[in-house]
C-alpha cells in the first residue's frame, strides 16, 4: 500500500486540456505559463497553424493553434480558449511558443508504469506528436510530446519568425 502511494505521488505530472472534444495532456515541466486569450498579431507567409505572434511581458512569442496544426477545424476563440506558453529546445536554445487550446482542464499525476505506448493511435492527430495514452480516473488522456508537436523545419519558422519579429 505504501509502496503504490509513493509511485502515484511520485508519477509524472501533466497539464490536461481539450481540443475538440479529445482530453490530452503534457508534461507540466515544459509549461511556462498559461495566459487568457489575447489579441494575436498575423504574420505573412507561415503555415495556417502559426496564428501570429504575441508580447508576453517584452519578449516576441510565437503562437501555433494545435487544432490547425493537428487537421481539426477553426474554431472561433471564446473566453475558455487558452494559450499555453511552453518552452521547447532547438538548436541548443530554450525557444518560448505559445499554444492555442479550447480550454485548461487540470494537473493530474500519471505513474510512468500508467503510460502506454501504443503501436497505433486512432485518434485524430499523428502518432510521432503522441509519448502514450493514460488511463485516469478522469479518463483516458492522450499525452503528447511537446518537443515533437513541430518538426526541425518548422520549429526554425518559428524561431526565425519571432527573432524577426523581436527586431522589428
Amino acid at each position: 500500500m505504501e509502496m503504490t502511494k509513493r509511485k502515484l505521488l511520485n508519477g509524472a505530472r501533466f497539464l490536461s486540456f481539450m481540443l475538440d472534444s479529445e482530453s490530452y495532456c503534457m508534461d507540466i515541466l515544459k509549461v511556462r505559463e498559461l495566459m487568457g486569450m489575447t489579441p494575436i498579431t498575423p504574420l505573412p507567409r507561415t503555415p495556417a497553424f502559426i496564428r501570429g505572434v504575441i508580447n508576453l511581458r517584452g519578449q516576441i512569442i510565437p503562437v501555433i493553434d494545435l487544432r490547425l496544426k493537428f487537421g481539426l477545424a477553426f474554431r472561433d476563440y471564446t473566453k475558455r480558449t487558452c494559450i499555453i506558453v511552453v518552452e521547447v529546445e532547438y538548436s541548443g536554445e530554450n525557444v518560448l511558443m505559445g499554444l492555442v487550446v479550447d480550454s485548461i482542464q487540470d494537473v493530474v499525476s500519471i505513474p510512468e508504469d500508467k503510460l502506454s505506448k501504443l503501436p497505433y493511435i486512432s485518434a485524430r492527430i499523428k502518432s510521432e506528436y503522441i509519448r502514450g495514452v493514460a488511463d485516469t480516473g478522469e479518463g483516458m488522456k492522450i499525452v503528447l510530446d511537446v518537443l515533437k508537436v513541430l518538426s526541425e523545419e518548422e520549429l526554425a519558422v518559428v524561431k526565425d519568425t519571432a527573432e524577426a519579429q523581436a527586431g522589428a
